[in-house]
This record gives C-alpha cells, sequence and structure tokens, in this order.
C-alpha cells in the first residue's frame, strides 16, 4: 500500500495532466466545457476516479460523457508518459454532481428565505394563542378587616360537622 501523501500528490498530478490535455482539445466534437472538478487515486495507486462538470444541458452533459469514456485510453495514455510510476493506473471519469446539488440548496436557501418573509410579514397582525401572559401568579391578598376573621377563625359549619 502506498503513501497516503504521495497518493494525494499523484492524484493532484493526474488532475493536472488529464485537464491540460482537455485544453488542448479532442477531436471528438460531443465534448463540451468540460471542467475537472477532483481526482481520486486508491491507495495503491492501480486506479484514478476523475470527477468532472459539464457546462450546458443534460443533452451536452450526456454527449461529453460519451466523449470522454471514449476517450479514457487516450487519456491515460497521456498520463503514463507524464507520471513517474511504475505502473500507470486505470482511469475512470465520473460525473460530478456539484453544480445540480448547489442549484438544488440555492432553491432550498431560497424557500427559507420566502418562508421567512411571509412570517415576519405575518407578525404585525399576528394575536396569542391562548391569554396573552400565560404563568401564573401568586394572588395578592388584602388583608382588610373581613378577609382577616375569616382567616384566623375557622368556618362555624365546619367546626359543627366535628
Amino acid at each position: 500500500m502506498a503513501d497516503p501523501e504521495r497518493a494525494r500528490k499523484m492524484a493532484d498530478r493526474i488532475k493536472v495532466i488529464v485537464a491540460k490535455r482537455l485544453e488542448r482539445g479532442l477531436r471528438d466534437p460531443r465534448l463540451g466545457f468540460v471542467t475537472i472538478t477532483d481526482v481520486k487515486v486508491t491507495g495503491d495507486l492501480q486506479h484514478a476516479s476523475v470527477f468532472y462538470t459539464v457546462y450546458g444541458s443534460i443533452e451536452e452533459r450526456t454527449d461529453s460523457a460519451a466523449a470522454l469514456k471514449a476517450a479514457t485510453g487516450l487519456m491515460r495514455s497521456e498520463v503514463g508518459k507524464n507520471i513517474t510510476a511504475r505502473l500507470t493506473p486505470s482511469i475512470e471519469f465520473i460525473a460530478d454532481g456539484i453544480p445540480e446539488n448547489a442549484a438544488l440548496i440555492d432553491d432550498l436557501l431560497r424557500e427559507a428565505h420566502d418562508r421567512d418573509s411571509a412570517t415576519e410579514d405575518s407578525k404585525g397582525t399576528a394575536t396569542y394563542a391562548g391569554d396573552a401572559d400565560p404563568y401564573k401568579k401568586p394572588r395578592d391578598y388584602d388583608l382588610d378587616d373581613d378577609e382577616s376573621d375569616d382567616l384566623d377563625e375557622p368556618d362555624s359549619a365546619s367546626t359543627a360537622k366535628h
């Protein structure tokens, strides 16, 4: 098993090599505007997964995926020429879901902002569901002369029963 640092360095090098080769162009008209986002290399340095995004419609994405799949051998030979490893790793192109995830997150944030605005607008006309102050408060006893007699002496009806 190779050193993880070496695998990371090889992944970075493969990313640069593939990006430069795509920048120079392939002779495939199906290839659209492709961006290499990341490369992962296995611990034994035998396989490289190249993650990419394509700017454009769904049709352009599928066409670019087919073009990259067709160019896998060319890319592997290009990588083999430019790295200093005993074996050239096999290459697999994987479409990265970053743009779709970013669009989904943007939609969710927009929806949350709209809900917050609606809540803020309804705050002015809102009323309490119950009492305005739902907490119990201790009673204030006024110790007037009528009530003080009741507190000191028991009821005559309750004492009569005993």
